[in-house]
């Protein structure tokens, strides 16, 4: 199992000051998040995804440059993933309230990050629990 999946992490999100809902504090993994649940793992990325948003990164592109940085990862083919997988072009604003975008980016994020497709169900308990308890 990979290390995203048994923190329940899909997005493999790193330890910062940011605290989210369904956090486990303090993480037994010294460098990623560890949450309550897979819901909480999903929350957390559509909140992280919608703050990068407000903040200008408004595209796949966009996101995803900021996400996961050439320093540490293969950018352009984690974009290309992602953009293939949700059938959303790299380069079009994306609507972070809208599920039938984010849900779609969401799992091709969690497949690029551990190597197995998401749970659906999962996926979609973690748009709930954003629409839910919105920042």
């Amino acid at each position: 199992m990979s290390r995203g999946l048994s923190n329940c992490n899909p997005g493999n999100i790193r330890i910062s000051k940011v605290k989210y809902l369904g956090e486990v504090t303090p993480s037994r993994d010294k460098a990623f998040k560890q949450f309550e649940s897979m819901a909480y793992g999903y929350r957390a990325m559509y909140v992280l995804l919608h703050t990068y948003s407000k903040n200008g990164y408004k595209t796949i592109r966009q996101m995803i440059s900021r996400y996961a940085p050439p320093i540490e990862n293969h950018t352009e083919n984690y974009i290309k993933f992602v953009s293939e997988r949700s059938g959303i072009f790299a380069d079009v604003e994306l609507d972070t309230n809208d599920p039938a975008e984010m849900i779609p980016v969401v799992s091709a994020m969690s497949q690029m990050e551990n190597g197995v497709p998401a749970v659906s169900e999962q996926v979609w308990q973690g748009w709930e629990l954003f629409m839910k308890h919105k920042p």
